[in-house]
Parts: structure tokens; C-alpha cells; sequence
């Protein structure tokens, strides 16, 4: 598996993936906006074609992830954690003190994984996500400090 930066051009296949991770996914245009927004940056795990993405942005001091997806078929080797990582080091290369996340409360894979990789819970955003039947979940903000260097 061999992960390398997603381009414009990507964003088909982005969306695809999205789609097969989320109740209510991001189309291609979506993706092609957010990733040419300032700061953003698009990590993609690529075998036979691309199996998981990060998408996130640095601006200043801050970054952020905003969205993470692995197909279904490559959920549980890793690819979500590696691509956090990665991610995480490109905003800190980038001048990011911190990176933060929001992820659902109904996730718990995710939110362990966010917490295995150095995430802690700073806030949470009531009925931030609408599930099918018009059930609202709450967002927990998770946040990772960067660039932390003890004296």
C-alpha cells in the first residue's frame, strides 16, 4: 500500500470511497472544492486503485481533518490510523501547533483509534450529524498538539 498526496484529479475516485463510508457522502465536486480551499491537502492509501483518503487543511497555527474514509474491504489494516499519522505530520511540517476532528459519538472504532493516536475529546457539537429517520448524533471535537517539543 503506498500512500502519496491526492490530487484534483483523484476526486472521482475519492468520492466513490466516500460514499461507500458515509450516510450522507461528499460528491466529487465536493471534494474538488474543499481540496481547493486554502491549506488543503489530500493523503490517499493506493493499491489497484485508492482503498482510503484523508482530507484535511493547516492554516496558521491550526489544522484540521475533514474527513477520513476507507473502503469497506480494507477497513481493520490500519490505513485510517497510518493516514492520521501522515497527516498529522504534514500539518505539523506545515507550522500546525494542533489538529482537530470531529467524529460521531456512535462511532466508538473511530473515536478509539483518534485516541490511540494522541486525540483527546476539548468539545462537542449537539445533533452536528443527521443519520437516516432524522436521528441527529452528536460530534465530539477531538483534538492532537503538534509540534510539542519539551524543553
Amino acid at each position: 500500500m503506498k500512500i502519496e498526496p491526492a490530487r484534483r484529479a483523484d476526486t472521482k475516485a475519492l468520492a466513490r470511497v466516500h460514499a461507500a463510508s458515509f450516510d450522507a457522502p461528499w460528491s466529487a465536486a465536493d471534494l474538488a472544492i474543499l481540496l481547493d480551499g486554502p491549506g488543503a491537502f489530500a493523503l490517499m492509501a493506493r493499491h489497484e486503485g485508492i482503498q482510503a483518503f484523508v482530507l484535511a487543511r493547516a492554516i496558521a497555527d491550526e489544522a484540521e481533518i475533514l474527513t477520513i474514509a476507507v473502503s469497506p474491504d480494507f477497513r481493520r489494516r490500519g490505513l485510517a490510523r497510518t493516514l492520521t499519522d501522515a497527516a498529522a505530520r504534514l500539518a505539523e511540517s506545515l507550522g500546525a501547533q494542533s489538529l482537530f476532528l470531529e467524529v460521531a459519538e456512535d462511532n466508538p472504532a473511530a473515536i478509539a483509534l483518534y485516541a490511540a493516536v494522541g486525540f483527546a475529546q476539548v468539545g462537542r457539537r449537539r445533533g452536528y450529524y443527521a443519520r437516516q429517520g432524522g436521528v441527529k448524533v452528536d460530534a465530539l471535537v477531538m483534538r492532537r498538539d503538534l509540534n510539542r517539543r519539551s524543553a
